[in-house]
C-alpha cells in the first residue's frame, strides 16, 4: 500500500474514534475500516430551533445537502479503496486518499458540529461550568479571552476551514487549532468544540458579514456536550 494511503487511513481512523462520531462512522474505525457505511446523523433539535442566531434554512441545507454530500463521498471513497485493494491495485487506492480525507473529515467535523449546538432556549449559549470552566480559565485566562481568541482564529482562516477547541492528550491542557477545508483534528489532540467557517454555514443569513456569524454562534453552543467530551477524553 502506498505511503499516502498508509498515512491517511490510520489518521482518519483515529479521528473517527476521537470525535465520538455516530455509530455508523465508528464502524469504519474498526480493523477492516470499510465494514458498514456512514449515515447522516439525526439532529436532536428542529432546523429552526437555533433561530435567530442560525436560520432554519441554513440548518436544513447544511445538514441535508452539504453533510449528506460528505457521507456519500466517504462511502464512495471507502468502496473504491476496498475494491482496489482486493485487486492489489494500491496505486488506484492511493489516488482516492485525498477524497477519503476530505469527505471523511467532512463527516466527522459536521457530526461533532451538530452535537455542539443547542437552542438558546434550552442548553445553548452562556458559559461552561465545572471542570471545563476551570480548564478554560487556567489555559486561556478567562472564558471571554478564550472566545475572543477563537473568533480571531476563525477570522484568520483563509478560504474554508474550521477552528477547534482541543485537548492535548498528553498534557491534558486546552488549546486552539485551525484546519483547512475539511481536514479532521487528529494526532495529539482531541476535538472538543468546533466552529464551521465555510460559507455554507452562514452566507444565506449573514452574507459577507462572517464576523457577525462568529459572534452569534456562541448563543447556541451546547456546553454540556463539550464538557462531556472534555471529561471523557
Amino acid at each position: 500500500m502506498s505511503s499516502t494511503l498508509l498515512r491517511t487511513v490510520p489518521a482518519l481512523r483515529g479521528a473517527l474514534r476521537a470525535s465520538g462520531a455516530p455509530k455508523a462512522a465508528g464502524a469504519m474505525a474498526s480493523t477492516s475500516f470499510v465494514r458498514g457505511k456512514a449515515t447522516l446523523p439525526d439532529l436532536s433539535y428542529d432546523y429552526g430551533a437555533l433561530e435567530p442566531h442560525i436560520s432554519g434554512k441554513i440548518m436544513e441545507l447544511h445538514h441535508t445537502k452539504h453533510h449528506q454530500t460528505y457521507v456519500n463521498g466517504l462511502n464512495s471513497a471507502l468502496q473504491t479503496i476496498a475494491e482496489a485493494e482486493s485487486k492489489g491495485d494500491y496505486t488506484k487506492a492511493a489516488t482516492v486518499a485525498p477524497l477519503l480525507n476530505f469527505h471523511g473529515g467532512g463527516h466527522i467535523n459536521h457530526s461533532l458540529f451538530w452535537e455542539n449546538l443547542a437552542p438558546a432556549s434550552r442548553e445553548g449559549g452562556g458559559e461552561p461550568d465545572g471542570a471545563l470552566k476551570k480548564a478554560i480559565d487556567t489555559d486561556f485566562g478567562s472564558f471571554d479571552t478564550f472566545r475572543k481568541q477563537m473568533n480571531t482564529a476563525l477570522a484568520g482562516i483563509q478560504g474554508s476551514g474550521w477552528a477547534w477547541l482541543v485537548k492535548d492528550k498528553s498534557a491534558g491542557t486546552l488549546g486552539l487549532v485551525t484546519r483547512a477545508n475539511q481536514d479532521p483534528v487528529s494526532g495529539p489532540y482531541v476535538p472538543l468544540m468546533g466552529i464551521d467557517a465555510w460559507e455554507h454555514a452562514y452566507y444565506l443569513q449573514y452574507e459577507n458579514r462572517k464576523a457577525e456569524y462568529f459572534d452569534a454562534i456562541w448563543n447556541v453552543v451546547n456546553w454540556k456536550t463539550v464538557a462531556s467530551r472534555f471529561e471523557k477524553s
